[in-house]
């Protein structure tokens, strides 16, 4: 059986859609040909179900001389009774949903950056999320995994915006920055605590994907990205460096992106995201050398499964 066949066979996980008892049913559920999503986002959406629309800033970037942190770095503050307005994981929640299942979502992925599996994964602290199409809900699923990991006693997280072509992550989290990883990569005079953003969230720092450049691709393959990927891998024991990717059929960042990874999250909205579609993603990622995990997103639950409205599973080589 092929690594292809062997994903779309396990792309249920452990969480099965409803009416479904096989997975092979479940990726039929997951994947319906013909009904790929128009919009980008929906107001209306509901944030287990589906990913919040993106919201509208209402705090800046403090960049004024006196408003870096004691680290050095640059500093912002995060609304995060906004973010637990819309849906997302908060340090300070009470029990939610949402904040179960990515505590499900996060520990094999967790278990694979720590060493602590079966066999060892190069890498596995850097952690890709990416999707086959837009609107499948990857950003909502990146930044809720990262401030979940973020709750983790011992580790840090580092969660960078590499859906360089249209990035969204910033505005979900309702901050702006000037800088970012683009204008590293093209910069001999910036070095990485310049680009980086210490949160009010603990444990929690964010490198914003920078300002567009028209041979994005080519820089996230250079030996620049090569020596940031290496110190980003390996400067902090504990941290967990997340990346969102753009979907892999929607631009050619997300290859290049995926070769440096020891860990790829793949999401797929169910009952919308064709079978060819995912088939085809699978194939340009199948060669990295990645733990590839998949993220069965806006299910709906069956009756008694209470809050696992995700489904996750993983396969890999």
């Amino acid at each position: 059986m092929s690594l292809i066949e062997k994903a779309v066979n396990k792309l249920g996980g452990g969480q099965e859609p409803p009416k479904t008892s096989t997975p092979d049913e479940a990726i039929e559920a997951a994947a319906t040909p013909n009904r790929i999503e128009q919009a980008i986002e929906k107001k209306a959406q509901e944030p287990v179900s589906s990913a919040p629309s993106a919201p509208r800033p209402e705090a800046e970037l403090v960049t004024a001389r006196g408003s870096s942190s004691a680290s050095g770095l640059n500093t912002l503050t995060i609304n995060v009774e906004r973010l637990k307005g819309g849906g997302f994981v908060t340090p300070d929640a009470e029990r939610t949903e949402i904040a179960e299942e990515f505590r499900l979502i996060k520990r094999p992925l967790l278990t694979n950056a720590l060493g602590q599996g079966t066999d060892a994964v190069s890498r596995g602290n850097m952690i890709m999320v990416t999707s086959s199409l837009p609107s499948e809900g990857k950003t909502f699923c990146t930044i809720n995994l990262a401030l979940s990991i973020a709750m983790e006693m011992d580790r840090t997280v580092l969660l960078v915006d590499a859906d360089v072509a249209k990035p969204k992550l910033l505005q979900y989290l309702g901050v702006r920055a000037e800088k970012g990883l683009l204008d590293l990569l093209r910069s001999d005079s910036l070095g990485l605590p310049d680009v980086l953003l210490k949160t009010n969230i603990e444990k929690l720092t964010i490198l914003p994907a920078g300002k567009s450049y028209k041979h994005a691709t080519e820089l996230l393959a250079s030996d620049a990205m090569n020596h940031l990927i290496e110190d980003l891998a390996s400067r902090y024991s504990d941290r967990i460096v997340i990346f969102d990717s753009p979907p892999l059929l929607a631009t050619s960042e997300a290859s290049v992106l995926a070769a440096h990874m020891g860990q790829i999250v793949m999401v797929v909205e169910a009952d919308r995201t064709p079978q060819a579609a995912v088939r085809e993603a699978l194939t340009q990622i199948e060669d990295s050398g990645a733990v590839i995990s998949m993220l069965l997103n806006k299910t709906t639950a069956p009756k008694g499964a209470g809050y696992y409205g995700y489904g996750y599973g993983k396969y890999g080589t």
